[in-house]
């Protein structure tokens, strides 16, 4: 495999913001479906509950359920059309890549599991590219041999 995308790249691809040109571009440029992992996929659907949930609690933040429905709906026909393809992962071989990242990494650079996870994930699945928007795990990825051709 030669691509895998994380979460921070899906959002701009639902919802328009600073990246949605950007991360549209580039899915343009597939020839195939663009690979998330099962935990990209939960990540991405659980933080579309959390923004429809603050938006609930204080209307100035977050998206209305109606928003968040749509984009959920959207998402899901996308893995259903096959412009989104979710890889299988042997869980326990990713958790065992992630410890041994942790180890190396976490003691003087201070990554989050999650963001350990996504690379992990990469580098299990055997993907030479990490599509993410995320700085930190930019520089994760970076630092264990990933090509990146976004940042924020």
């Amino acid at each position: 495999m030669d691509i895998l995308a994380e979460t921070s790249f899906l959002f701009p691809l639902y919802r328009d913001e600073v990246h949605t040109d950007k991360a549209i571009a580039t899915i343009d440029q597939l020839s195939s479906p663009l690979p998330i992992s099962a935990l990209v996929a939960l990540e991405f659907r659980q933080a579309v509950r959390f923004q429809v949930f603050l938006h609930h609690k204080d209307k100035k933040t977050g998206i209305p359920k109606e928003q968040g429905e749509k984009t959920l709906n959207l998402f899901q026909a996308d893995i259903q059309e096959g412009i989104i393809r979710i890889m299988p992962a042997d869980w326990l071989q990713v958790h065992a890549i992630a410890d041994s990242l942790g180890t190396k990494h976490v003691p003087n650079h201070g990554y989050r599991i999650l963001d350990i996870l996504h690379v992990a994930t990469a580098l299990h699945l055997g993907a030479k590219q990490f599509l993410t928007f995320d700085q930190h795990q930019s520089k994760l990825a970076k630092a264990e041999g990933l090509q990146l051709s976004l940042t924020g």
